[in-house]
């Protein structure tokens, strides 16, 4: 401790001030923050040239549980992924486990002018431990040791965020534009972002798909005593005011929380992705299948879709269209007219007129059912009509183009 207070105080005439002039004892308490509170957040100062910043580092045991699952499960799951022909946006195929780069931060603010982000947070998991790391600016004026802090020590294959791709990410690159010429170069990498992932399985289920929502609905973690969010950017400014590191200790656990549920989130949704099983929840299987549609997973879209052939939810009608659309794809016309044929009495209006406009194109070119096929298209025209539905008019157009085909044909 003694001797980081000495170094400290040799820097004390190299250091920055603060924007604002002040007096030589303000001064002094801005450049040399309290150490023994920093020492009991687990946080030393990292020095850069005449510059500093704060790290704090927290490890846990592979053992340790987050919720529902235990962290050594990451290295199961990228396992997993490197056995797996599975194709998809979220794979860590070709990766280790420690090469995944859980990212989150905390900023002064959700967006505008003057907002900045003074806490980077990290985790990643090792072979016997996992490891958190949490960057703070001590104010302004120390961007460089901060950035810089954290540049050199992180070697980033794939970030895995939460909203990182629009909010975190791009926040970390519009200082670094700024810096640059003082900075080492950010890293190239792959991102793996878990929101787009919780949105697609989940927004039909609940109000808002924020992280602490997934974490209690699907990861079973409960917070105890959790500083939000929202209040961070408070406490931050009430810290550069006070200088004491004991406010911002809410603000650390919070963050430090939330790596350990992202790390838990990926390993929850790899193993929906590489090993789907039944669930009460036809709607996410539903919203799975289309996902592997997305990725063009066609075989693996078609096995989730059969599981729903007769189940009776919401999207029944929907999901057994998109499956006649695979079957057709895979050039199983017999299957796929099959599911058409019972979507004739859909009671979506669009579900029925897709499934009817694919038969009658099935008997006039694949049998050679003219009666049929004028019988289903006349029918579709006669919706169109009843429903006086003028947004469909290039499908109207086309509907009657082929029944006068149809006519030509039987006559």
């Amino acid at each position: 401790m003694s001797s980081m207070k000495g170094k400290l105080n040799r820097m004390k005439k190299h250091l920055r001030s603060e924007p604002e002039k002040t007096d030589s004892k303000q001064t002094s308490s801005a450049v040399e923050p309290n150490i023994d509170s920093w020492e009991r957040l687990g946080a030393a100062p990292c020095f850069f040239e005449d510059d500093y910043c704060f790290v704090r580092e927290v490890t846990y045991p592979l053992s340790a549980m987050h919720g529902k699952y235990s962290l050594a499960e990451l290295q199961q799951v990228v396992e997993m992924w490197n056995q797996t022909n599975i194709e998809h946006s979220l794979s860590s195929k070709g990766y280790q486990a420690n090469q995944l780069f859980f990212f989150d931060t905390e900023t002064t603010g959700l967006s505008g002018v003057g907002h900045s982000i003074f806490l980077l947070g990290h985790a990643r998991v090792y072979d016997d431990k996992v490891v958190v790391r949490q960057q703070i600016l001590p104010g302004p004026g120390h961007e460089v040791a901060f950035y810089h802090s954290f540049l050199s020590e992180v070697d980033i294959k794939s970030l895995v965020t939460y909203n990182g791709k629009a909010f975190d990410w791009p926040h970390v690159k519009t200082r670094h534009t700024l810096l640059r010429n003082k900075l080492p170069a950010l890293p190239s990498y792959g991102h793996f972002d878990l929101l787009h992932g919780a949105r697609r399985l989940w927004k039909h289920k609940l109000d808002r798909v924020s992280l602490s929502n997934v974490e209690q609905d699907e990861l079973e973690v409960t917070r105890d005593e959790d500083t939000p969010g929202f209040l961070a950017p408070m406490l931050y400014f009430s810290y550069l005011k006070s200088k004491d590191p004991e406010i911002l200790k809410g603000v650390l656990k919070h963050n430090e929380e939330d790596l350990l549920s992202l790390i838990t989130l990926y390993i929850h949704i790899s193993k929906k992705i590489l090993n789907p099983i039944r669930t009460d929840e036809p709607l996410e299987t539903y919203e799975m299948a289309r996902w592997m549609i997305a990725h063009n997973q066609t075989d693996e879209a078609i096995r989730q879709l059969k599981n729903l052939r007769h189940v009776t939810f919401d999207k029944t009608e929907h999901a057994n269209l998109d499956l006649s659309f695979l079957y057709k794809k895979k050039g199983y016309y017999s299957e796929a007219s099959e599911i058409w044929l019972s979507l004739l009495a859909a009671t979506n209006l669009k579900v029925r007129h897709d499934a009817g406009i694919e038969l009658a194109k099935y008997k006039e070119h694949q049998e050679k059912e003219y009666e049929s096929a004028l019988e289903i298209t006349t029918a579709l025209l006669h919706d169109y009509e009843e429903a006086k539905d003028l947004k469909n008019e290039k499908r109207i157009e086309s509907l009657k183009r082929r029944q006068k085909r149809l006519l030509r044909k039987l006559s």
